[in-house]
């Protein structure tokens, strides 16, 4: 999180992170080449068709890992820090899908009289046939994709598009990501048929669909909370939300409850009081209910944005705010008012108290919840 723009804002962290990545892909680019090599002895191709594979599977498999980050962290929550510089991972994959691509049209289409692009791309253009299927198509979709996402990754375009488009367009990952595994599967089963690559595929495919499927329903159910008849109304008759038992709330962490509406708000609890606020983080649109209170600050969990909890705002000199909610604690419970404030709006944390204690409630507004 930075006050201005720059290339990119190092620190020791993106150093080991980005050190770790770019190690992983020359040694298992090495390996395969040298592995492969050497199994295949007098009937091994070129090195520039082996580093060609390498490079194509080693792009495949960051894709995955890429991919099983996002649902891993929510189904373990200590796997957040893998999040905060995956758009790195991003640029690497777009610059080893365009090695992967060049070596490609250099090496099957540049020794002839025609564009060598065009030459790769529509040399047998079979659309009809399954057996026969242009793969290269589906990798030069899935590379331009891949390539517009890497170029876009600068929180300057975040700022330029807004949260909402630019997330949006890189929602188109998956697009990329099935383009790539028709790219794989029509290539594998043109020129090397058997049944390990397919295999392979296959498992991470499920790997994939698994992970997000189960990070989807985990999500659910935790905001399914409450559930009971609400306690209590705002001044214009809107019940307020059951949001749980109070007690429960780890401290430092958030509980995500749903909205009738669909939103969903961010419960925090720092030591025995309790904050509201909106569950969409105004970098990405992360899930701040997933993150926890470092510094005094709720932290989101995709890039480490800030802010306090009573008002939603960043603290200075950043200027991002979420909106939030007031809360009232009654028999133990949390009742939420649906009714979003103006992000940065103050409202004083509300105390926890005891079962079938007193009633409390932040209230910025003039009129008594009760």
């Amino acid at each position: 999180m930075s006050a201005g723009y720059k290339a990119v804002q190092w620190n020791a962290h993106k150093r080991a992170y980005d050190a770790a990545a770019v190690s992983a892909v020359v040694v298992f680019v090495g390996v395969y080449v040298g592995v492969s090599a050497a199994a295949l002895g007098p009937d091994s191709p070129g090195p520039e068709v082996l580093a060609l594979r390498g490079l194509g599977l080693c792009g495949l498999a960051l894709l995955h890992a890429a991919l099983c980050i996002g649902p891993m962290a929510r189904l373990w929550p200590g796997l957040s820090p893998l999040l905060y510089n995956r758009r790195h991972l991003g640029v690497m994959i777009a610059t080893i899908g365009a090695s992967h691509a060049a070596i490609a049209v250099g090496y099957y289409g540049g020794f002839g009289v025609r564009n060598p692009v065009l030459a790769v791309v529509d040399s047998a253009p079979t659309f009809g046939s399954v057996s026969r299927f242009p793969f290269e198509t589906l990798g030069m979709l899935a590379l331009v994709i891949l390539g517009v996402m890497a170029a876009t990754s600068h929180d300057f375009w975040l700022r330029r598009l807004g949260p909402r488009a630019w997330k949006s367009i890189h929602m188109f990952v998956y697009l990329a990501y099935a383009l790539l595994v028709g790219h794989v599967a029509w290539g594998v089963m043109q020129s090397e048929p058997g049944p390990v690559a397919p295999a392979l595929l296959g498992l991470g495919v499920l790997t994939v669909s698994g992970l997000h499927i189960a990070a989807g329903l985990k999500e659910l159910r935790g905001a399914r909370v409450g559930g009971g008849a609400p306690a209590q109304a705002a001044g214009d008759g809107t019940p307020w939300v059951d949001g749980g038992d109070a007690g429960t709330i780890a401290d430092g962490r958030a509980r995500v409850v749903a909205l009738p509406g669909g939103d969903r708000v961010a419960v925090y609890r720092q030591g025995s009081a309790l904050s509201a606020l909106a569950n969409r983080c105004a970098h990405q649109g992360g899930p701040l209910g997933e993150g926890q209170v470092i510094d005094g600050c709720v932290t989101c969990p995709w890039h480490g944005y800030q802010y306090v909890a009573r008002n939603g705002s960043s603290p200075p000199p950043f200027t991002d705010k979420v909106a939030t909610y007031r809360l009232s604690v009654r028999s133990g419970r949390v009742l939420i008012d649906p009714r979003a404030l103006p992000p940065g709006t103050d409202v004083p944390p509300t105390p926890i108290a005891p079962s079938g204690g007193v009633p409390t409630a932040g209230s910025p507004r003039a009129e008594d919840p009760s």
